[in-house]
């Protein structure tokens, strides 16, 4: 089990990260294309990625990145943010000695192979290498995707900074996950070897995660500032693929022309589920504006609305789906 130690100090500085992180997403998401975890909601996505992305890339990427166990912590550097150049840059100006401490603990795990000892070395060459594949496999498996990753993520955020303002911290880490207890002023992370983190006022970053499965998962060396990545559990149906530049341009732009911009986006939101304020927050509308338009996709028979607590709930409809079918949107 993993605690981690809270003071006063590190409540008041814990935040939620408002983005997804693209770099932990490819990570959690070569571990899930080697799985076959999440069959419903990652089935196609992962036989996708497994076809389309370049394979030599895989290959050296799988190495750094295998299906259990460790990975490097430099792959996701701290504070790298939710823009891709800007987070490669972070890993690929991690200092030498960093790596090389990594990869030789990587080593000591699984069988060091000549790409893992060519990162160790220092050179640069290998460091531009990783940065490529990186990119590559991000253009191939979470590009195209990133709309339903980054659009259920926001959601998710948004579901849990109401909690915590409206419940208070307490009960927002309590329901954090149900691999997590929160007995204060320690979190308690369970499938995780024996250890204790302790925060020491330097507060503790929650990052959401669309690719993150089953429990939580963290940086290795606890020097770094700290962080938590949580799953978001997305339903099955979540994950739309997107060619950007192809001929599914063409069709959403026909959607849209046919239900109007911001409606197209509200029903392409319910695709994953969502409450009234965070389709307001997903369509970038007020909220008043997001309660019109699910109106007018509920009497269509595009969507459907229940009671869930204090809010509404809004689900996408089978014709619905078949409508975003029809615009090349789904998997």
């Amino acid at each position: 089990m993993l605690r981690i130690h809270f003071t006063a100090h590190d409540l008041a500085r814990m935040k939620i990260a408002a983005e997804p992180d693209p770099l932990w997403e490819v990570l959690l998401s070569l571990h899930m294309a080697q799985s076959s975890g999440g069959e419903l909601i990652y089935g196609n996505w992962r036989r996708n990625a497994n076809t389309t992305a370049r394979q030599p890339d895989l290959v050296l990427l799988r190495e750094l990145a295998p299906p259990n166990g460790y990975s490097p912590d430099f792959l996701t550097p701290p504070a790298a943010g939710s823009d891709l150049d800007e987070a490669l840059d972070h890993l690929l100006s991690t200092p030498r000695t960093d790596v090389r401490a990594q990869l030789d603990y990587l080593a000591s795990r699984r069988a060091a192979t000549p790409w893992t000892r060519a990162l160790a070395s220092g050179k640069s060459d290998p460091m531009r290498r990783l940065g490529y594949a990186v990119r590559s496999y991000h253009e191939t498996a979470i590009a195209p995707y990133w709309r339903s990753i980054r659009g259920h993520v926001v959601a998710d955020r948004a579901r849990r900074v109401q909690q915590w303002t409206s419940h208070g911290v307490d009960h927002f880490l309590a329901n954090l996950h149900p691999r997590v207890r929160w007995t204060p002023p320690v979190l308690q992370i369970f499938d995780f070897v024996d250890t204790d983190v302790y925060l020491d006022g330097r507060g503790l970053l929650l990052q959401p995660s669309f690719f993150c499965w089953q429990a939580p998962t963290k940086l290795r060396d606890t020097d770094l500032p700290p962080v938590l990545v949580y799953p978001t559990q997305p339903p099955p149906g979540t994950l739309h693929r997107l060619e950007l530049g192809g001929p599914n341009v063409t069709r959403h732009s026909e959607l849209a022309a046919l239900l109007g911009r911001t409606r197209a986006e509200a029903l392409k939101a319910t695709a994953a589920g969502c409450t009234t304020s965070e389709l307001a927050l997903l369509c970038g509308v007020s909220v008043a504006a997001a309660s019109q338009q699910a109106t007018v996709l509920r009497e269509a028979g595009l969507i459907t609305t229940r009671r869930e607590g204090g809010a509404v709930r809004h689900e996408i409809t089978g014709l619905g789906l078949s409508l975003l079918n029809g615009a090349g949107l789904p998997v």
